[in-house]
This record gives structure tokens, C-alpha cells and sequence, in this order.
């Protein structure tokens, strides 16, 4: 027994960095999917104009100003901070970011979010995800450790 959890131990020590980096690689291109539509204008799932559809929630669900503006922030953070976090390129910067976003998406939009029971489960998970990843940096497996910098 002795010479299996030494072993054991060695492998998880050896997969650490790697589970890490298909994490965050996941979690990047996932935000990809919903930030890259918004800024070519293409339908993403059941919304003919995800971008239009976010002008509008910002605008008149949430009635905050600027709403064009924070949209276009927000499927930059999606589309481009997403590519950022697959690829481990200043993930300490974006990730929290994205925390505040997926914050913000739990707390103002819960009551009328449309997932199980009108749940927040999705975003409030992501949030966490969001936290371990800006916790943890980019790891060696990432354009950071390449550049000789840790974010």
C-alpha cells in the first residue's frame, strides 16, 4: 500500500498544471461562444441578434446608461477576454473581470433568469470557476509562463 499513494501522489503532482490549463482553456473558449456572436452580428442559439438582445436587457431590463457601450464591453470580455483565458495570456487581469460580470449577471438578473426554475445556478458557478482561475494565474501551461511572467 505504501508504494501506491507515493505513486499516486506523483501523478496527481504531474496532472496538476495540466488539469489547470484544460480548465481554464475550457472556461476561455465557453466565453468565446457567447462573445463572438455579439461581435459578428450572427445568431447564437434561439437569438437572431445576441448583441441587440444584450443592448436591451442593458437598457431597459437593467435601465442602466450607455447601454451600447457596456455591451460592446461585454462581448469584448467574452469573445477576446475568453481567447485571452484559453490561451493563459494575462489571465490575473481578465478573470477577475469576468468575475464581476458573471456577479452582476447572478445578483441583478436571478429573479427572471431562464435555466431550471428560473435558477442562477449557470452564472453563479461560473463565478467560482472565474475565482479558481484568477487565483491560480495562467499556470505553466500558458503564453504567460512562455513570456517569463506569471498572471
Amino acid at each position: 500500500m505504501q508504494l501506491i499513494f507515493p505513486r499516486l501522489r506523483s501523478l496527481y503532482d504531474r496532472l496538476e498544471p495540466l488539469s489547470h490549463a484544460l480548465l481554464r482553456i475550457a472556461f476561455g473558449l465557453m466565453l468565446m461562444t457567447h462573445g463572438i456572436p455579439k461581435l459578428l452580428g450572427r445568431s447564437h442559439g434561439s437569438m437572431a441578434d445576441p448583441m441587440a438582445g444584450s443592448v436591451n436587457l442593458i437598457a431597459n431590463v437593467l435601465q442602466l446608461p450607455a447601454a451600447p457601450l457596456i455591451g460592446w464591453f461585454i462581448a469584448l470580455l467574452e469573445g477576446v477576454g475568453g481567447l485571452m483565458l484559453a490561451l493563459g495570456f494575462l489571465t490575473r487581469i481578465v478573470a477577475p473581470m469576468v468575475v464581476v460580470q458573471m456577479l452582476v449577471i447572478s445578483y441583478l438578473l436571478a429573479p427572471t433568469f431562464p435555466w431550471i426554475d428560473r435558477g442562477y445556478e449557470y452564472p453563479l458557478m461560473l463565478v467560482f470557476v472565474a475565482l479558481c482561475i484568477a487565483a491560480r494565474g495562467s499556470g505553466p501551461v500558458s503564453v504567460d509562463a512562455r513570456l517569463g511572467r506569471e498572471f
